[in-house]
């Protein structure tokens, strides 16, 4: 089980390279927002481990999204990382097809990474369990729940543990790594190792619980000791 840390700026990035990828977004705007290319190409510049980068949590704009995903690629990232803010899953399908094009075509060793919403009830969006078959007949590579909004409650609270165990039962099965987060704790670790998905992404938790907050380098080297 590998850690993804999401710094959001240079400073924040320094403090991450102990995880075992370093993910680039901007809270401010959303659970998957995108930040600026030049920060993703800094940070890709301090740090041999791989880089993740957001592109957006998109609803039904998939010109949109696949021209993000090539832009993220461009700028260096190993991982690039969707959000799917739809609720049908022709919309679901039409974004998916249009970044991984994107990304493929002029990039064939990136991985792309999509997200789908653990308060997916709440949010009227597509079950993570409907985004598995899609992203894995379009050639991604990754499926990720995520929580898509952003007010403290863990993904826990929305899917329960055997739900998650076998949503990565369920990715691997279609040949995909599967990767879990959204506002996770520290509590929550015990039950995340014996899911075992392949990565689990944090912000908040190494923010000592208030994702705007900073990250703190201390709680970086904690969830990596705890994790293993």
């Amino acid at each position: 089980m590998q850690l993804l840390v999401s710094p959001s700026s240079l400073a924040e990035a320094e403090r991450a390279l102990a995880a075992d990828i370093i993910d680039v977004k901007r809270p401010a705007e959303g659970s998957l927002g995108a930040n600026f290319p030049w920060v993703i190409r800094g940070i890709k510049g301090m740090t041999d481990k791989p880089v993740s980068a957001a592109i957006g949590d998109f609803d039904n704009r998939p010109g949109g999204a696949a021209l993000a995903a090539l832009g993220a690629a461009a700028a260096g990232a190993d991982y690039i990382k969707c959000g799917l803010m739809v609720a049908k899953e022709d919309e679901a399908q039409c974004i998916i097809e249009g970044v991984v094009r994107a990304v493929k075509d002029d990039y064939p060793d990136r991985k792309v990474v999509f997200a789908a919403y653990s308060d997916h009830e709440r949010l009227h969006t597509i079950s993570p369990f409907a985004v598995v078959p899609l992203a894995s007949a379009a050639g991604a590579d990754v499926v990720m729940v995520d929580s898509g909004i952003k007010d403290g409650r863990s993904t826990f609270e929305f899917m329960k543990e055997a739900e998650l165990a076998r949503f990565v039962e369920s990715g691997h099965e279609a040949g995909l790594a599967v990767a879990l987060a959204g506002s996770l704790v520290f509590d929550d670790i015990p039950a995340l190792r014996r899911i075992d998905p392949d990565i689990i992404g944090v912000r908040g938790m190494v923010c000592g619980g208030d994702r705007n907050a900073m990250l703190q380098e201390h709680l970086v080297h904690a969830a990596m000791a705890a994790i293993r």
